[in-house]
């Protein structure tokens, strides 16, 4: 098992496969919201984006981009295919998006999930995210679980 990340457009191939599939999951946990908050996780070029290979087949991804507030980027699109779970996927991906968000200069990072994603939730918690306030667009959701974390 050999676990390869590479950073990548977000207009490339791979990432946009692991994005298709991400929406699909995202719209079974949340059927009736998920097609206000589509609107929402459109990715723009500016991001950036990695993407996890196992055994050289794309498995996993996830993306940042700035926020609204100087140095905070949002982290965006984290997703694992579920037959690569369990395996640190998703740890790896996290860690090297917040080793490139601070080295491009930003403090801090902030992120969105939602209740019915426990699995990410756990991710988040263990890797020294806190729970925040939520902020744009999500504020007045149920759903939706803001953390944040010093870079």
């Amino acid at each position: 098992m050999s676990i390869h990340l590479e950073k990548v457009s977000t207009d490339h191939e791979d990432f946009g496969y692991l994005i298709e599939l991400l929406d699909r999951d995202l719209w079974k946990r949340y059927p009736d919201t998920q097609q206000f908050f589509d609107q929402f996780n459109k990715v723009k070029l500016d991001a950036k984006a990695i993407v996890a290979y196992l055994d050289n087949k794309p498995v996993g991804c996830g993306c940042f981009r700035e926020a609204a507030d100087a140095g905070v980027v949002e982290m965006k699109r984290m997703f694992v295919l579920d037959e690569a779970r369990g395996k640190g996927i998703a740890k790896a991906v996290l860690s090297e998006l917040e080793q490139w968000a601070k080295q491009e200069g930003n403090r801090r990072a902030i992120l969105e999930t939602g209740t019915g994603q426990p699995e990410a939730i756990a991710l988040y918690t263990k890797m020294g995210y806190d729970r925040i306030p939520n902020y744009e667009p999500y504020v007045g959701s149920d759903e939706s679980v803001c953390m944040g974390k010093d870079l």
